[in-house]
């Protein structure tokens, strides 16, 4: 099965050259890359429009308009048999592919999500209350899907193709999480879970996401998943 490696890009120009190596070192050796810079202003876009690299596909966004309108593009490209979402940011690593897209290469899944909080892998000790945000967040998802996922906020989703590119994605930012959590349990999908590792990152170091994104997710679970 041919890997389509979806990664979202917005001013990492300290880490996308290493995501890449990163990514095309995974064991998952049939793979394409799909790169969506979105926006960057700090050279990221410079880098990637100069790139000359036949497994890495890059598409430029005017603007900047978040990640799930980065991800949007980037499925709507994909060509693989399975796709996985890769931030650019170091946070996750692609060593593990074999690990997150194994329930589906195996025939039992249609949807698998990479949980920080599942298993006894390394994840980095950061900030109490992202925990504790991350769980209200996975709880009330929980509630409306009736899943019981224990990171639904996790980058690492992989999908059979098939599927994401059959959901159409509304949100632009950080609200891609819930929202496609709750349209894929609409799906009657096969969703699995698997432990992976996590080397989280400080807002001194570059994290992004805040309190405002926690809100705007609340009102995503209640969007996606009572309204029709």
């Amino acid at each position: 099965m041919k890997l389509s490696v979806i990664i979202p890009c917005f001013n990492e120009v300290n880490t996308i050259p290493k995501i890449l190596k990163a990514v095309k070192s995974s064991p998952v050796t049939d793979q394409e890359i799909i790169v969506v810079d979105d926006g960057s202003t700090d050279g990221s876009r410079s880098f990637l429009e100069n790139l000359n690299d036949p497994l890495v596909r890059v598409v430029l966004h005017d603007q900047n308009l978040g990640k799930g309108a980065a991800l949007r593009t980037g499925f709507s490209k994909a060509l693989g048999d399975v796709c996985i979402v890769q931030d650019a940011d170091l946070e996750y690593d692609p060593q593990e592919y074999p690990l997150v897209i194994d329930p589906i290469l195996k025939g039992q899944a249609d949807v698998v999500f990479g949980s920080r909080f599942q298993g006894g892998r390394p994840h980095r000790v950061v900030y109490f209350w992202h925990r504790m945000g991350n769980g209200f967040l996975t709880l009330l998802s929980n509630i409306f899907t009736d899943l019981n996922l224990t990171d639904m906020e996790t980058c690492y989703k992989a999908f059979r193709r098939e599927i994401i590119q059959s959901i159409c994605i509304e949100e632009d930012r950080f609200g891609f999480e819930p929202e496609v959590t709750a349209k894929i349990s609409k799906l009657n999908c096969r969703i699995y879970e698997v432990g992976i590792s996590y080397y989280g990152r400080t807002y001194n170091e570059g994290k992004k996401i805040g309190w405002r994104d926690g809100i705007r997710a609340i009102y995503c679970i209640l969007k996606y998943n009572i309204l029709p």
